[in-house]
């Protein structure tokens, strides 16, 4: 990793050097609940450990974690696989080791020495834009998935200032990044009051109390409950072209996932069908501009939109249904009564507790209770409702860019605390330089002075590819045919690049004793070994 320039007093360093004990998990054999929880990717969030997500160590294992493998005070907890959760991290705090935890083989232990580096310091470091922007280059992709190793992590450079300039630069990110966490959690309030303030405004809109004056002053008609088969000129649901779909130029075709934020949102993965087929097996949901469209698949449920006048006309897959209005009731109207959503919460009531998916037939939608007033009241509401609604999405466009803002807020002060920027320096703190030559000179005054190692007592060598013979025996030994990288080692007792590298000499076999597979129900990828 390429290091900015320093300011006055600080000097560069790895993790390694300013570190104690840097070492990732091993994989446990787990219980519903023990006296030892296991920390997981899911559960490690940048602000701590959320318990809800712990898993358990069978009592059988406990033995088998030593005292540094259990988390401390001032340790960073490092996410070190994982799509989407590499990368992540928390620093460990005094209440998170009560009751006494460990971590899974995907997380990796950094324990910091603290006479030379603030635990918090090397977090911040961490959670910067020096660090996470380069995630997927520090990584590797050696066991077929995206993972840091302990290497890597040992060798990435951190710049070092004085241990007092990296208190002050702690307490400091400490106060200004709960600062912007708290106006983060605002802008999110503000977001869930917007939403129940359009509900509401929906709500008030299909009862009639928006209109109740309006309608006593008129005399307008009394509102009716219809059906929606008898108000819509049409209800059909879609189905699926059996030649296919083609590129452009062709009839558009509308899936579930081109329904976003009630609009149509064609430009995501636009697929076309024949003419022909728009024309005979799907002739009968051809879809015109103004129909009203609605998801019948969920969860979620409840994705509405107005068919724009883009094409002259549309189609639809089988999970979308269509709702054409007639002279009795507006598009629009029909339109604010499916994004209330008082049919389909109905519905989702009658099939809770089912499993799998949520689906409305085409029967239920044309037996929608639409209340219906006067084509003269729906516009008066239509109005009404897409006037307040100007405002709201006034708002929430000043509520997008303030987020944006305030998510760059976070990675600039980062940025900034490693610049030297965000806290006075003091030309009377100790320059990290001479710590660090100093630490060095003790180890290496330490290393001296400690008795040789006979040769008898010389470790034995890591065994190496050519002993994939040994592997395949350890694998044929195990009791079940799905096994971990972990539980393999430990049953080879084989260092871990010799282990990896012997491993894929074995999958590369004519005839492979074991292959990797992903497991749904933790998410992860095992070992299996292959049946003959």
């Amino acid at each position: 990793m390429e290091m900015m320039a320093l300011p006055e007093g600080w000097a560069v360093s790895s993790f390694g050097d300013v570190s104690e004990y840097i070492q990732r998990g091993k994989s446990p054999k787990y219980s519903d609940l023990s006296r030892l929880p296991v920390v997981n990717q899911r559960s490690i969030r940048w602000h701590g450990i959320q318990d809800k997500y712990l898993k358990y160590v069978h009592e059988d294992q406990f033995s088998a974690w030593d005292e540094a493998r259990f988390i401390q005070e001032g340790d960073i907890l490092w996410n070190s696989t994982g799509t989407g959760t590499i990368g992540r991290a928390c620093l460990v705090r005094q209440e998170h080791t009560d009751p006494p935890k460990v971590v899974d083989s995907h997380v990796t232990i950094v324990r910091p020495n603290k006479r030379i580096v603030e635990p918090a310091y090397l977090f911040a470091w961490i959670r910067g834009p020096e660090v996470q922007q380069k995630i997927e280059d520090l990584a590797t992709g050696t066991t077929n998935q995206v993972e840091l190793n302990r290497s890597t992590i040992v060798s990435t450079l951190i710049p070092i200032a004085p241990v007092n300039e990296q208190r002050r630069i702690a307490a400091k990110l400490e106060t200004t990044l709960a600062a912007v966490d708290a106006c983060r959690q605002r802008l999110d309030g503000v977001a869930a009051i917007l939403k129940s303030f359009r509900q509401a405004v929906l709500a008030a809109a299909t009862t009639g109390k928006l209109t109740r004056e309006w309608r006593e002053e008129t005399g307008a008609p009394a509102w009716t409950i219809e059906k929606a088969s008898e108000v819509c000129t049409k209800v059909q649901s879609g189905g699926t072209p059996k030649d296919g779909f083609i590129d452009e130029p062709g009839v558009p075709f509308l899936k579930v996932y081109n329904l976003v934020g009630q609009k149509v949102d064609f430009a995501n993965k636009p697929q076309y069908v024949r003419p022909e087929a728009h024309l005979g097996p799907l002739a009968k949901s051809r879809v015109k501009p103004g129909d009203v469209l609605m998801n019948i698949v969920g969860p979620p449920l409840g994705k509405v939109a107005i068919t724009p006048d883009d094409y002259d006309e549309w189609n639809i897959n089988q999970a979308i249904t269509l709702f054409r209005a007639s002279d009795l009731i507006r598009s629009r109207w029909i339109y604010m009564l499916l994004c209330e959503g008082s049919n389909i919460r109905n519905i989702e009531l009658q099939t809770k507790g089912s499993a799998g998916q949520v689906n409305i037939s085409l029967t239920q939608c044309r037996g929608f209770e639409f209340p219906v007033p006067g084509v003269k009241e729906q516009d008066e509401i239509i109005a009404r409702v897409e006037y307040i609604f100007t405002f709201a999405e006034a708002l929430d466009a000043k509520l997008t860019s303030a987020r944006k803002i305030v998510d760059r807020l976070t990675p600039a002060l980062l940025a900034k605390a490693f610049r030297g920027e965000l806290v006075t320096q003091d030309p009377n703190d100790q320059p990290a330089s001479e710590l660090l030559a100093k630490l060095k000179a003790q180890q290496s005054n330490a290393a001296a002075s400690r008795p040789k190692r006979l040769k008898t007592q010389k470790k034995p060598p890591s065994m190496t590819i050519s002993d994939k013979d040994a592997i395949k025996a350890a694998i044929l030994s195990l009791k079940s045919d799905h096994f971990s990288f972990d539980e393999l080692r430990t049953q080879a007792s084989v260092d871990y690049e010799s282990l990896k590298a012997a491993l894929f000499e074995l999958m590369e076999d004519p005839r492979p004793v074991v292959r990797q597979v992903f497991d749904d129900q933790d998410k992860a990828i095992l070992l299996e070994r292959v049946k003959e």
